[in-house]
């Protein structure tokens, strides 16, 4: 029988984690989204995987990472499958970026995954999250008389996002033929009524494809969670 490995000597720093254990990385924001500019940053999103005998010390290895590069976060393979498992945007966008920058046997796998995250959730956390980013443009238009225009184009996105997925039980993340429109948004050249009555159609849209939706009422824990067993244990040999 093989020995676990013992805990190492000295604690990695969060750089290190990075550099040496990431599975997975790819380029989110306006890039993935097919919304690029000439003035858009480069996103950067990735998983690492902690080795598990850093788990055996009373200080445990971060759940995320942000850094080294600028706009680069990570998130630990745990932490990101818990977050996955309650369809949280931003995991399920990253697991379909098509811009991937690396990705190894472990995170090839974990791509394998993608279809077991996806249920009929997605439409309240989508729904949560876009209600409280809407909020925050009313509050601009309120005391500055205009919203944020940037986050009303990706606002109108994310909605559009979602039916499609309720819809078609796939979740495709570049805007496609809607990158003019939404770019038009961005630019301040669509009225804040309009944008708003585009997001109500939107949110109807997907509420009333949510009953009939291909997609299952839960995500495939199970899976997910046998994925995340055998990771550790091998982590620990």
């Amino acid at each position: 029988m093989t020995e676990p490995a013992a805990p190492p000597a000295t604690i990695p720093t969060p750089e290190d984690l990075i550099r040496d254990h990431t599975v997975y990385s790819c380029v989110m924001g306006s890039r993935a989204f097919g919304l690029a500019t000439d003035g858009s940053d480069t996103d950067r999103r990735g998983v690492f995987v902690a080795p598990t005998p850093l788990y055996w010390r009373f200080e445990k290895p971060p759940t995320h990472v942000e850094g080294p590069a600028d706009e680069q976060f990570s998130w630990e393979l745990e932490r990101f499958c818990e977050l996955g498992l309650r369809a949280n945007p931003n995991i399920l966008e990253c697991l379909h970026s098509p811009l991937v920058e690396h990705v190894d046997a472990t995170g090839r796998e974990l791509l394998a995954l993608r279809d077991a995250f996806l249920s009929r959730r997605a439409h309240q956390t989508f729904a949560r999250y876009a209600a409280g980013q809407r909020k925050k443009l009313e509050a601009d238009v309120r005391q500055h008389g205009a919203p944020r225009w940037k986050h009303a184009m990706h606002l109108l996105r994310l909605l559009g996002s979602c039916r499609d997925l309720l819809r078609t039980g796939e979740l495709v993340i570049d805007v496609g033929e809607d990158r003019d429109r939404l770019l038009a948004v961005k630019r301040g050249e669509v009225p804040w009524r309009e944008v708003e009555r585009r997001m109500e159609v939107l949110a109807a849209e997907a509420e009333a494809a949510e009953p009939k939706s291909p997609l299952p009422t839960e995500p495939d824990r199970p899976r997910v969670e046998d994925f995340l067993h055998r990771t550790r244990r091998a982590s620990a040999r």
